[in-house]
């Protein structure tokens, strides 16, 4: 255990800062990931820009996935609108796609007119297609929305939920579900 402490202790680096006479030390450990170097901004209580952002298509390709202005204030709407009251009732939300650079957009077989680009979209992770379902049904009678497209991927077995809102307030409230084979 000492021989652990003595190797680990040079490598981790202490940051602090003061916010509202309160000092939080953060510690890290080893070399800075592309995780560590996104944008630290929360946009509504339990979504923050980040999961957003993130996306290993940027990162293998050394694209600048970060969204303009804009496009975070869009993003900040459907969180608002869309993705909060969906965790109020189901529960955690895992954002698989989010904000999408549009060189992201084109790698990973995006449409050309892609909410994604715009910061109106995001897939969610629904674990199973009995919880999609569930998550479409709220959605679908009780949200705002532009569109909500329960996604299921034969091949894979991914099932995700794509959603999208519109903050202009044109919201065409196009429901459907999609199967890819």
């Amino acid at each position: 255990m000492k021989d652990t402490k003595k190797v680990a202790a040079p490598a981790a680096t202490a940051l602090n800062t003061n916010s509202m006479d309160k000092t939080t030390t953060k510690v890290k450990c080893g070399a800075v990931t592309v995780y560590d170097t996104l944008p630290d901004m929360q946009l509504t209580e339990h979504f923050a820009l980040r999961e957003f952002v993130i996306s290993a298509t940027a990162v293998r390709r050394g694209i600048d996935n970060v969204p303009p202005a804009d496009a975070v204030e869009r993003l900040r709407a459907l969180c608002t609108e869309v993705l909060e009251p969906l965790r109020r009732r189901f529960g955690v939300i895992r954002v698989t796609s989010g904000y999408r650079a549009p060189a992201v957009n084109r790698l990973v077989g995006g449409a050309s007119t892609s909410q994604h680009m715009r910061g109106e979209a995001a897939d969610i992770n629904v674990g199973s297609m009995e919880t999609g379902r569930k998550m479409y049904d709220f959605a679908r009678a009780h949200l705002d929305f532009d569109q909500l497209i329960l996604e299921r991927n034969e091949k894979t077995a991914s099932r995700w939920l794509h959603v999208s809102y519109r903050a202009d307030g044109k919201n065409r409230h196009q429901a459907f579900e999609l199967v890819k084979r």
